[in-house]
Order: structure tokens, then C-alpha cells, then sequence
């Protein structure tokens, strides 16, 4: 994994996140994580090719798949289907804590057949954008409990093989259940419309940018334009393209030493008062205080890195 990109989103040309595997041979990541209001990782609308399971070990938080809100309480599992636009969010100004599997489908591959009929027939089904394992019965206590095996196992591609197997048998078995698991259709294409207004976003947001070009850039109406923002992030256009350059300075912010009106061009905003109203907006922080604070974390963590104690010691 590449630490300089932890908590970041890397996009390709097409707008898809390049996911960032613990090893760069072996499509998985595996992360013991936590969300709570304001943080870079939350509401940052992606898809990527990957599938994406998150069980929430503490707290509740919740996640939004094509601009439907999903709640998840302790215990709650989601499985996110490929290629679906989804972010995370916190909820009531809590902090819940989870175990995230991101892993790309190719993993289960083992032959044609097992693709075509047990991977494709998931990855490749429009209506199964996701599934919830809540309400505790006997396949959502499996599931926790497979989850659970997957942080130990995140250097060994064996044992994620072996525990995405018995993963994915669940998939199924909840697909059949509810009565969704079928022979595969058209993708929507309202939603690969929108993917093409995002990745005209993510390669524009430098330069002034109007709604007018957002819609063109799909061959949509402004007001379907607005309409399709609203059904799959819950954002107007603009709203999108400011949350978007916020984040930008959040991560130039934290990488960089550049000063305030670097960074307010780099991000496309045409002044650092500007920048700075915008970020605290949607960071609740001012970006000067927003360094400050990342780089006392940074020093902290690396001081309790120093003074841990070393293997063998017996402390």
C-alpha cells in the first residue's frame, strides 16, 4: 500500500478510483477504519470495478449507492456491486469505527465458468447495486465474522482468497433470497451519463467551469443535469464542483508545504478568501488550522511509532 495516498481518492481518466491495494501484486485492501463528520474520506462520491464491503464494528454510519442513503448500526454489513457511484457518511456528529474490504472480482476468477456463472451473474447484474446483512440472523453473524478473519490475513493472499470465497457464497445466497439474482441486463444509462459530468468535473475543476459545460459535456439539459446530481451524490452541480475542490486543498494541505495562494490556484478557486470560506464549509475548519492540525497528528503518531516497543521485548 502506498502510504502517501492513504485517505485520498486517485482517480483514472475515465473518473473510476484507482484503489489503493495493500500489494501492488495482488488486488485487495484491507483497512480497519473510522468516519466521523468532516473528514477528507467522507462524502467523496467514486466508483471503481472493485466490489466493496464495510461492517460497522462500533457506532453507526451510513452509505449513500446512487444516491440512496443506506443506514448501517454495529453489526451491519453493505456489500457495494462494481462499478456503482457510493461514498461514506458519518451520522449525528458520531464517529463509527469499521472494517472495509475493497477487492477486485478477478480474485474469484478460478475458471470461465465460475465467472460467468457465479461472478458475472453479481458484478454484472444492474439490480443489485448493493446488498445490507442487518437484522442478526445467521448469515449476518457469518458475515461479521468473516469480515473479522480479513484485517489478520491482509499480506496473505490465500487466506483472502479462501475468506472471499466463503464472502461471496453469501452474496449469492442473499441474492436468491430476495429474488434479484438474474441473467445480465443493460447498464443504466442515467448513471453512465453522470459518470461522464463527473470525470468533465475531476479534469476541470482548475478553470472556471460552468453549469452550462457540466451539461454539455453529457449532451443533457441543465435541468436534467441538476437532476441527476441530485439522484446519485444528493448535490447541485456547483455544490459537487466546490466539495471537489475542497477536498483538493485538503490534500494539498496535508502533502505539501505550499503556501495558501498556491493552493487556492492549484485548486481552481480565484483567491484564498475564497478558498478558505469554501473549505471551512465543508471541513469545519479554517485550511490554516486544518495543516496545523494534520501536522501535530503527523508528528504524534510517528513519536508513538518511535516509542513503541520492539518484537521480543515481552512488554
Amino acid at each position: 500500500m502506498n502510504r502517501d495516498i492513504m485517505g485520498l481518492i486517485v482517480k483514472r481518466e475515465d473518473g473510476s478510483e484507482i484503489v489503493n491495494y495493500d500489494d501492488p501484486q495482488f488486488p485487495s485492501y484491507i483497512f480497519e477504519g473510522w468516519v466521523k463528520p468532516n473528514v477528507t474520506w467522507e462524502r467523496v462520491p467514486h466508483f471503481h470495478e472493485d466490489i466493496e464491503m464495510c461492517t460497522v464494528t462500533s457506532g453507526k454510519m451510513a452509505y449513500s449507492v446512487n444516491g440512496k442513503t443506506i443506514m448501517l448500526h454495529e453489526g451491519d454489513t453493505i456489500f457495494i456491486n462494481s462499478n456503482q457511484i457510493h461514498y461514506s457518511m458519518a451520522i449525528d456528529n458520531t464517529t463509527a469505527r469499521y472494517i472495509i474490504f475493497i477487492a477486485h472480482p478477478a480474485i474469484l476468477h478460478s475458471s470461465v465458468a465460475v465467472e460467468m456463472q457465479a461472478i458475472r451473474a453479481i458484478t454484472d447484474n444492474k439490480d443489485i447495486p448493493y446488498l445490507r446483512f442487518r437484522d442478526i440472523d445467521e448469515m449476518t453473524e457469518e458475515m461479521y465474522r468473516l469480515m473479522h478473519t480479513l484485517p489478520p490475513s491482509r499480506h496473505c493472499p490465500f487466506e483472502i482468497t479462501k475468506q472471499f470465497f466463503q464472502i461471496w457464497d453469501l452474496v449469492i445466497k442473499r441474492s436468491e433470497i430476495i429474488g434479484i439474482l438474474g441473467p445480465e441486463e443493460a447498464p443504466d444509462s442515467r448513471m453512465q451519463t453522470f459518470k461522464n459530468m463527473m470525470h468533465f468535473i475531476s479534469n476541470n475543476y482548475q478553470r472556471t467551469i460552468t453549469l452550462d459545460e457540466i451539461a454539455a459535456s453529457a449532451n443533457i439539459s441543465k435541468s436534467l443535469c441538476n437532476l441527476l446530481f441530485k439522484q446519485f451524490v444528493n448535490e447541485s452541480p456547483i455544490s459537487y464542483l466546490m466539495h471537489l475542490r475542497a477536498r483538493k486543498v485538503a490534500e494539498y494541505l496535508r502533502s505539501s508545504s505550499l503556501s495558501m495562494s498556491e493552493i487556492a490556484s492549484l485548486s481552481g478557486f480565484t483567491g484564498v478568501s475564497y478558498m478558505s470560506e469554501t473549505f471551512k464549509k465543508f471541513f469545519d475548519s479554517t485550511p490554516r488550522d486544518y495543516r496545523k492540525m494534520w501536522q501535530q497528528n503527523s508528528a504524534e503518531q510517528i513519536l508513538g511509532a518511535a516509542n513503541a516497543p520492539t518484537a521480543g521485548t515481552g512488554k
